[in-house]
């Protein structure tokens, strides 16, 4: 059984460096040059990994381009791992592998098949995903399932922190495969039919806050593109700013009047003796937030007591 690899995301790689450990016959990884890595979130460096284990480790801009396939070609895989990559693979690409290519989607598909799922999830509230092993097929995240994990969207999660769960459930759901590739089986299930839309790809200029949504909506939206993702961002005065940690207010949480206050009005600044906790009180189109920590174009960062020494009472986050 010959074994390749296929990844750019920092996801990906406890589960690729937990099946060189287990001994699995990887033949080579391919991860993406570093000059395009550079401009997506979430990146990960898989060459200490593949130094470490001795594995060819091989960069391309473009997997199905005529240079990648050459790659794949070359390692003559019977079964691709990939995990954590950017691109829908193309068929002509797919059939590189005799017996087929493994991906890991984080959501329970058929839910929230397509781009940004965990990005997606908290941005609409949902309280609980998943991650699901399955075998790639033509149409996008729809080929039969090998395995899945669920868990709970905690109101403290962020991408990264449900990220670090998607990256534990990949690891543990490939070591529980491997044996049984090694035996020869191909294990799998058809997905039951959905009806819900494919997700759209998210890109940077996605992150503008409309400050007309509620409280809550806000909090989500900030924590589901924080860091390592390019962040929410508002502008106050023609200035941008990055939104990189917020909170909710009690108020938030419910239907509660803005006694007055237009949204995206800064309502004065939030004090404590808990550094952390300090910020600034912004009204919403139904309830608060409070901003934590915010970055301006130029790099300057504010969090904590300096944000809520900002003289901002009264001034407006702009929609425009």
């Amino acid at each position: 059984m010959r074994l390749a690899w296929i990844g750019m995301h920092a996801e990906g790689i406890p589960a690729f460096e937990a099946l060189l450990a287990a001994g699995a016959p990887l033949q080579g990884a391919v991860t993406l040059v570093p000059e395009l890595a550079a401009k997506r979130g979430g990146a990960g460096d898989y060459r200490e990994v593949c130094r470490r284990y001795g594995v060819p480790l091989y960069y391309v801009a473009d997997l199905n381009a005529a240079a990648a396939r050459a790659v794949l070609s070359a390692l003559a895989p019977d079964v691709v791992f990939v995990v954590g990559w950017h691109q829908f693979i193309r068929p002509e690409t797919l059939r590189l592998a005799r017996v087929g290519m493994i991906s890991a989607h984080a959501s329970l598909l058929p839910h929230n098949r397509g781009s940004a799922p965990i990005n997606w999830a908290i941005i609409r509230g949902e309280r609980e995903t998943g991650n699901t092993l399955f075998w790639l097929a033509e149409e996008m995240d729809a080929g039969d399932i090998i395995d899945q994990t669920a868990f709970p969207i905690a109101p403290y999660d962020t991408a990264a922190s449900l990220y670090e769960r998607v990256a534990e459930s990949t690891r543990d759901m490939l070591l529980r495969l491997l044996p049984r590739l090694l035996a020869g089986e191909r294990p799998g299930r058809p997905q039951p039919p959905s009806t819900e839309p494919v997700l759209r790809r998210r890109r940077p200029a996605d992150g503008r806050i409309d400050w007309t949504w509620s409280g809550q909506t806000i909090y989500d939206f900030v924590r589901a593109l924080t860091r390592p993702y390019p962040g929410a961002f508002g502008t106050l005065e023609g200035r941008l700013w990055r939104i990189w940690q917020a909170a909710l207010p009690p108020s938030a949480m419910g239907n509660v009047p803005r006694n007055g206050a237009a949204a995206g009005e800064i309502l004065g600044p939030v004090v404590s003796p808990v550094g952390d906790a300090c910020g600034q009180l912004v009204a919403c189109g139904r309830g608060a937030v409070i901003l934590l920590e915010v970055e301006a174009e130029d790099g300057r960062v504010l969090r904590g007591r300096a944000l809520s020494e900002q003289p901002w009472t009264g001034r407006h986050w702009s929609n425009d």
